[in-house]
């Protein structure tokens, strides 16, 4: 019998450079919008391959600021996935248009284009697929309707730090694009942070002012604004993990590559589409009997978490304001079946087939 392990889902990466980083911030007595943030936004700018990143307080905000910088308001929709984190709709609702939930993918679990085609409307202003789990939306079909019926195309990208689509990075392929920088990520400023990234440098001013009160000078405010801004310390960390986010990423892919080959068979595995880079965010697999699993994984020491148990327009916040919702028939069935175990860099060989046995086991005895 092999040895109870102890696995997390998840490990933050942190080292003496990047603990030296934060105590260069700490001296240097500037904390707020200073010149590590703007060397951070350069930086992740250029590796995204786009003209300009404004880094705000968090990837909900990143959404929020865009939405306000596109004049998306009261009366307009936004078509979005309903299989995502419930930011990807509230922030919608707080400008004041609808979200319009669209069925998914059922291979990707991303965002169906043709459910797009369909959910298209005289009030509708912009698109926003979800690149989920760290797997890229098909964008070529989106952008296609998107540019039919003159609307934005805004990339929710706060699962996929440099996934690509047809070999290029998510992050320059809509018109403005919304990364997280959350403890989770595949990248992290160790706390809650994101960015609004566009080629549109109007865009991109609107937001600055924006995350800073509308500010266009020190007392000088163009805009209604908020309080919704990035931090040295932030920045500082965001600069030294960045750096390391290409081998993480293929060590993710390495990982996964190893449970795929493991749970061939024994359960639903992700697919990477032949046009994608999947960076696996998340390593999701799928079973009838989920929350039956998760209960076996916990007594054997695995850390699981369901990415998402929900779907957004179920949600009682969603219904409450926007009444019962219609029905989304691969959504709601891979919300019951989906399972997210270990994945991070830092996995050994050793627990990624721990893992995979309990797994096995578990699937063997349920059969």
């Amino acid at each position: 019998m092999a040895k109870k392990m102890n696995i997390p889902l998840v490990k933050v990466y942190m080292d003496d450079d990047i603990k030296r980083a934060v105590l260069e911030v700490l001296d240097s007595g500037w904390y707020i919008l200073h010149e590590k943030v703007r060397e951070f936004e350069k930086k992740f700018a250029d590796f995204c391959g786009v003209k300009n990143t404004v880094c705000v307080s968090s990837g909900t905000a990143a959404i929020f600021l865009s939405l306000l910088a596109l004049d998306i308001k009261r009366g307009d929709e936004v078509i979005i996935p309903s299989f995502s984190f419930i930011s990807t709709a509230t922030s919608i609702i707080a400008v004041g248009a609808e979200p319009i939930f669209v069925d998914i993918d059922s291979k990707t679990y991303t965002i169906n284009p043709e459910k797009i085609r369909k959910a298209v409307s005289k009030r509708t202003k912009a698109i926003m697929p979800v690149h989920l789990y760290g797997h890229p939306a098909n964008m070529d079909p989106i952008l296609e309707t998107a540019e039919e019926n003159d609307l934005f195309v805004i990339e929710d990208a706060c699962q996929a730090h440099g996934a690509e689509y047809k070999g290029k990075r998510v992050g320059g392929i809509g018109h403005v694009a919304c990364f997280s920088f959350y403890p989770s990520k595949n990248m992290t400023v160790c706390g809650d942070g994101g960015a609004v990234l566009t080629n549109d440098e109007a865009i991109a001013e609107k937001v600055r002012k924006l995350r800073d009160h509308g500010r266009a000078d020190k007392y000088v405010f163009d805009l209604m604004g908020y309080n919704l801004r990035f931090n040295e310390i932030q920045a500082a960390i965001g600069i030294k993990q960045l750096e390391k986010l290409p081998k993480w990423n293929e060590m993710r892919r390495k990982i996964a590559k190893m449970y795929t080959e493991a749970l061939e068979n024994v359960v639903i595995t992700p697919v990477e589409e032949p046009w994608a880079k999947h960076v696996y965010h998340v390593y999701v697999i799928r079973n009838e009997k989920r929350d039956k699993l998760m209960e076996f994984m916990k007594l054997h020491g695995i850390s699981t978490l369901v990415h998402y148990p929900i779907p957004i327009h179920k949600q009682p916040a969603i219904t409450g304001i926007l009444g019962i919702q219609p029905k989304l028939k691969n959504t709601e069935k891979i919300a019951k079946e989906v399972l997210s175990i270990p994945m991070h860099p830092k996995l050994t060989s050793e627990e990624v087939e721990y893992v995979s046995s309990k797994i096995a086991e578990f699937v063997k005895s349920h059969s």
